[in-house]
């Protein structure tokens, strides 16, 4: 086989490596709400949505300032009863990582709110973190098992 035969096959098996997994996840079939060990693999082409909602009491403000490496989300007030979120798509090649500061009063709490872990996924249903504030500390929803989880204290200053 030649030299130009073989770089030809060469870029084709490249190409098909890197399109496989896209096609793979492009399925037509709506989201059963789980993910399989296959759909793992696949994982990074979903998209992520963070939730941080205010549940504290007495109608207080809950200022939230998030960033990733990339990106600084800007500083947002958050009435009681609502709440901040985006969306995003992990990196490829990983480390993809957000964290929050939260404020209210003379309280706050600064905390990863996404970072790549099984354990985080498997909580968030593998595509919606929830992180709750409430007035004794901030909670982490666990979606699959319907329930939350005190993650952080607030701090005084």
């Amino acid at each position: 086989m030649n030299s130009f035969c073989k770089n030809i096959m060469f870029f084709i098996l490249i190409h098909a490596i890197a399109i496989i997994p896209l096609i793979a996840s492009s399925s037509s079939e709506p989201d059963q709400g789980h993910h399989d060990d296959n759909n793992m693999r696949f994982m990074w082409f979903d998209k992520w949505q963070v939730h941080v909602v205010n549940d504290l009491s007495n109608k207080k403000t809950l200022l939230v300032h998030c960033k990733s490496k990339d990106d600084d989300l800007g500083i947002h007030n958050i009435v009681a009863g609502t709440e901040y979120n985006w969306k995003f798509r992990p990196r490829v090649f990983g480390n993809t990582l957000f964290w929050c500061h939260l404020a209210y009063d003379n309280l706050h709490a600064a905390f990863d709110v996404y970072w790549e872990n099984e354990a985080l996924y498997y909580k968030c249903d593998y595509n919606d973190c929830f992180w709750i504030a409430r007035d004794d500390g901030i909670y982490l929803k666990d979606i699959r098992n319907n329930r939350v989880e005190h993650r952080h204290s607030w701090k005084l200053g």
